[in-house]
């Protein structure tokens, strides 16, 4: 089954290009360490996700960009096209003249209704070109204007349209520091608004994978397509073909509909994040080895302590003995030591994957009292290994990670708006304060529901 993925504004098309470069090489890498066989499904299971074939033999991939203003499309296409692997589609993008200002009403409420009709013939155009369409993959930040408004807009309308086809988000969490003023606002709008409107969000911090970059891939001088290539790493390690079942050497048909039944039980809980394990330079690679044993150790206390990266991990953060009742419940000021799980799903990849022991992820304490970990933890693997690590662990979890960052940025849009901060540059595009209202009590219910877990 394949996946069209939506490329909104200039942090969802420069995303989307890494993602899908990563896709391409993995599946043409000669480094897979499996039979030619093996590989040859897993290159096809790929391209059926992710590619359509095309007249001379170069693959296209199944995506729409949208941007409101040429230049990173522009930018994007070239950048796809000049690698003679792969490219995007002759007529499968939109764009305009002129940006949406990181104005989330401008992007929902201009833009978006003013473009409808020629952006979902784009996207309907994609979905008559699949076999059979396992869902929408929307890529966008959260903190903008044309990405977040446009791309809260148009996965609005893919639930109109598509109400029984799976929308998943993935939305880029905005620098704590703050790149723009009403960076708030605009993410608790967004949040808001894909809440109703999609499956899941899949959600990546860029303050955390600033920190991969600097202290896991030692890069000095970091920049959006060093943090870029780092994410589409992660995304790949996730959306690569995976076998069905142990001892199967049938690739998974339906890599959305799977994550979404494993990882989304309750539709008041769809914020998954990713971690993965190694993550790391090519030239710290070629002095490593990895175990089983040790990858599973780390990636467990990463999920447990809340740790993005395996480097600085809490190692004193236990979970709480199985069985006894907790003591009371803490206020949310305090810290949130111990993180946790609703639902985790652990994707292994390389030599010697049968003789992983997941023991570790089985425990009851690391889930909520209303799943059972035979629900709640799944495991997906494949001998074929993913980019050049001999093996690598990957963890999509569906956990209380974002309660903290999600609070304070709801904390701040409501200090904001408590004393009419910029809302007229909202209002004078039809966003009312009432919007604002119903924003806030939904996104305080996700905070309570996730704390209360």
């Amino acid at each position: 089954m394949s996946i069209v993925t939506v490329q909104l504004g200039q942090c969802g098309n420069q995303i989307g290009f890494e993602v899908f470069d990563t896709l391409f090489s993995d599946s043409h890498s000669s480094q897979g360490l499996c039979s030619k066989r093996e590989n040859e499904a897993y290159r096809a299971s790929c391209k059926e996700r992710f590619f359509n074939e095309e007249e001379n033999g170069v693959p296209i991939a199944r995506a729409v960009l949208v941007d409101m203003e040429p230049k990173v499309i522009n930018q994007t296409l070239s950048k796809a096209a000049q690698s003679g692997r792969w490219k995007y589609g002759q007529h499968a993008y939109f764009c305009q003249k002129q940006g949406s200002g990181n104005n989330w009403a401008y992007g929902y409420s201009v833009h978006g209704p003013r473009h409808e009709e020629s952006i979902m013939n784009l996207i309907q155009k994609e979905v008559e070109k699949c076999d059979s369409l396992s869902g929408f993959f929307i890529i966008m930040s959260m903190a903008g204007g044309t990405g977040s408004g446009i791309g809260a807009f148009v996965t609005q309308n893919l639930q109109d349209q598509y109400a029984h086809s799976l929308k998943m988000n993935q939305i880029i969490w905005p620098y704590g520091t703050g790149e723009v003023i009403v960076q708030n606002y605009n993410s608790i709008l967004t949040l808001s608004h894909l809440y109703r409107s999609s499956d899941a969000l899949l959600v990546h911090e860029n303050d955390a994978v600033h920190k991969i970059c600097a202290k896991l891939m030692n890069i000095k001088q970091i920049s959006f397509s060093d943090i870029n290539q780092v994410l589409a790493h992660q995304l790949g390690s996730v959306f690569q073909p995976v076998y069905c079942a142990e001892g199967s050497f049938h690739y998974r048909r339906n890599p959305l509909g799977d994550l979404m039944e494993n990882l989304v039980p309750h539709p008041e809980f769809k914020m998954l994040g990713v971690r993965n394990i190694p993550q790391m330079s090519e030239n710290s690679l070629a002095y490593s080895t990895f175990t089983w044993a040790g990858l599973l150790k780390h990636l467990r206390q990463m999920l447990i302590s809340h740790a993005k990266m395996e480097e600085g991990i809490d190692w004193q953060v236990r979970p709480p003995l199985s069985g006894l009742p907790p003591l009371g419940k803490m206020p949310l000021n305090k810290e949130l030591h111990f993180n946790t799980s609703i639902a985790n799903l652990v994707i292994l990849r390389g030599k010697d994957v049968q003789s992983a022991d997941l023991e570790g992820f089985k425990d009851p304490a690391l889930y909520t009292s209303w799943l059972h970990p035979i629900h709640a933890l799944n495991v997906w693997k494949t001998q074929r290994a993913f980019s050049k690590y001999e093996k690598s662990a990957s963890l999509v979890s569906n956990s209380q990670f974002l309660v903290k960052p999600l609070d304070m940025i709801v904390g701040k849009a409501w200090n904001m708006f408590a004393s009419k901060a910029y809302l007229h540059q909202y209002t004078k595009f039809g966003i009312e304060e009432e919007d604002f209202l119903d924003s806030f009590t939904l996104l305080e219910q996700v905070v309570a529901s996730y704390y209360n877990l």
